[in-house]
């Protein structure tokens, strides 16, 4: 039996004791019918349609105006690293993520190619 990664740091070193899922990375405690239930559901995809995951790097294929704080653009084909999804985001906001130049930000996934 292939156990699922964490869903908070998506290490593949997750353990069972007893009930539940352990991960010695960082630590958390889930339930594999929790893992299970988002597996099914919060699926999120790119802008061509590639399953994305926490971690995975990014192209923007669309250049975004930016408001507030410093504002600007950021710019077709700008590679962001390490992204991390939020599936429960009710505004299309799907992905955090770290954009050069930019600091923290909340990213659509309809703008981003996986890389």
């Amino acid at each position: 039996m292939s156990l699922p990664p964490c869903p908070d740091c998506a290490s593949e070193y997750a353990y069972e004791q007893g009930a539940l899922l352990l991960c010695p990375m960082c630590g958390l405690e889930w339930s594999p019918a929790a893992t299970e239930e988002v597996a099914e559901g919060d699926v999120i995809r790119d802008a061509v349609g590639n399953v994305l995951a926490d971690g995975d790097t990014v192209t923007v294929v669309k250049t975004v105006k930016v408001s507030g704080g410093g504002g600007g653009s950021i710019k077709v084909g700008t590679k962001v690293t390490g992204i991390r999804l939020s599936p429960g985001a009710g505004d299309g906001h799907d992905i955090d993520a770290k954009v050069p130049g930019f600091g923290k930000m909340k990213l659509k996934s309809s703008i981003v190619k996986k890389a």
